[in-house]
């Protein structure tokens, strides 16, 4: 079996110079410090390999027959543009090695060449880039699991919500995020980070609530070394470490009074000063505030700033609770038993109908948040079967709330003729002709009733359905993968 060093895909270096010699020695010297090397004695040459290979670090003379480093540079930047371009330049021509750096090359070296001092600095490129390969798909990664046609959003109330998320989105007004504990508060605001003009910019959260008064403004804002007892060194605060991107903050209701003025006047004056210093910071971020009381009510009563409302409340996204948009609890069950079968490795087909409906009419006091853990608690012990009455938690499975009553009732006779015909397709294994008799309707009418009601015509197929116990909830599930 190979060693992993073998496996590891070895860089691909071409080496385009005119000098034999050189050409030759460092070819080699390469090659033996673990490159694959594509050697070209002029540009022409090297521009024919750039078009047949994809390389991760063009080391190019300036001077060369044929096409010039120069030129080739531009090709490179189009044909490979992720690569590295180091060039080659005598002493004389530094001020070249500065005009292709302006076009793209990141170093240059000066002859006679220092191999070793060329290979250290390849080796810190490909590190380097490495790096920023990794740093721009885990951006993509966290993109995709905040992106709002990823949101399992059916209920007309969160469809709104994740619509406005997407304009809001687009700029860098402030939003008020209302909503019980639980609702997703802090993943709707991650989502308009990361599906908006600031997804490459921080995020960072606070939670007003754990901020001790006396320590708010430095938190906030910064401090100085010297700014007091234990201010050993300088320290940016929450506002310059968002700068460009988003501020979260949490729970904004329980901010102490106080530290209320000291938050106004930097949304104010869009800049913050350490404590200790005298010299303005200027600052652009989105601050997306988030609360779980009635900060109408807390106005009234003086535990909240008007003026503070108001600078935050831009925008206001009111967040339902999970009890009062039951058309989302099927389609949230999926959605987490897809993401725990990851996490856990295990292969449960989903809820069954007892189950399912259990969770439907449960009163979701902890909002989505609880349902998660109900859902996670559930595949623990289900394994690889589907998860029954049995798994779930005591009170979900002997939940005596009745959830029919919140759904109209033209969705919840809907909901019933759906279940019902797939039921009766899967007890004739899809035969439409076969349900028609069995439901004492006609065919047309059968294929006019599935298409009314969103159903395929392979429901019922035992091999085509879904992961969920082939259950049909009349919700379609978005997964990331």
């Amino acid at each position: 079996m190979r060693n992993m060093k073998e496996m590891t895909r070895r860089n691909t270096v071409l080496l385009a110079d005119d000098e034999d010699t050189l050409r030759t020695n460092l070819a080699q010297v390469l090659e033996e410090e673990g490159f694959d090397v594509i050697a070209c004695p002029d540009g022409t040459r090297a521009l024919r390999a750039l078009k047949m290979h994809t390389v991760d670090v063009l080391v190019t003379d300036l001077r060369m027959p044929g096409i010039c480093g120069m030129d080739l540079i531009d090709h490179a930047k189009k044909l490979c543009p992720e690569a590295s371009i180091v060039v080659i330049t005598s002493y004389g021509e530094v001020e070249t090695a500065v005009e292709a750096m302006k076009k793209g090359a990141k170093d240059y070296l000066c002859k006679p060449l220092i191999f070793d001092e060329l290979i250290f600095k390849l080796k810190r490129l490909l590190a380097h880039d490495g790096l920023a390969r990794e740093n721009r798909l885990l951006r993509e990664q966290i993109r995709q699991v905040f992106d709002p046609a990823a949101v399992v959003a059916k209920s007309p109330a969160m469809v709104s919500i994740v619509e406005t998320v997407k304009r809001v989105g687009k700029t860098m007004s402030n939003v008020l995020l209302y909503g019980k504990s639980g609702t997703g508060k802090e993943v709707l605001a991650r989502m308009l980070h990361y599906s908006g003009i600031t997804s490459d910019k921080p995020f960072v959260v606070v939670n007003c609530g754990g901020l001790v008064d006396t320590l708010v403004e430095s938190e906030l804002f910064g401090y100085r070394r010297g700014a007091f007892t234990g201010a050993e060194s300088d320290r940016t605060g929450y506002f310059e470490a968002a700068d460009g991107g988003t501020l979260f903050l949490d729970e904004i209701g329980n901010l102490p009074l106080a530290s209320q003025a000291v938050l106004l006047r930097a949304i104010e004056d869009k800049a913050v000063t350490r404590v200790g210093d005298n010299r303005p910071r200027p600052v652009n971020i989105r601050i997306v505030a988030a609360t779980n009381r009635d900060l109408g009510k807390a106005i009234e009563e003086g535990e909240f700033r008007e003026d503070l409302y108001f600078r935050l409340n831009v925008v206001h996204l009111a967040i339902p609770p999970l009890r009062d948009r039951p058309e989302d609890i099927p389609a949230l069950v999926d959605h987490f038993v897809a993401l725990y079968n990851r996490q856990l490795n295990t292969s449960c087909p989903g809820f069954s109908d007892e189950a399912m409906e259990a969770m439907c009419q449960y009163h979701w006091r902890g909002n989505v948040r609880e349902l998660e853990n109900v859902v996670e608690h559930a595949l623990i012990f289900a394994g690889e079967r589907p998860v029954g009455l049995e798994h779930l938690s005591i009170a979900v499975a002997g939940g005596t709330v009745n959830r029919v009553s919140a759904i109209p009732l033209r969705d919840a006779m809907r909901e019933f003729e759906r279940r019902h015909i797939s039921k009766v397709l899967e007890r004739h294994n899809s035969s439409k002709a076969a349900a028609a008799e069995a439901l004492g309707i006609g065919l047309s009418s059968l294929y006019r009733k599935m298409e009314e009601l969103g159903l395929s015509k392979t429901d019922g197929n035992r091999e085509q359905r879904s992961p969920a116990n082939g259950r049909d909830v009349g919700v379609p599930v978005r997964r990331n993968t």
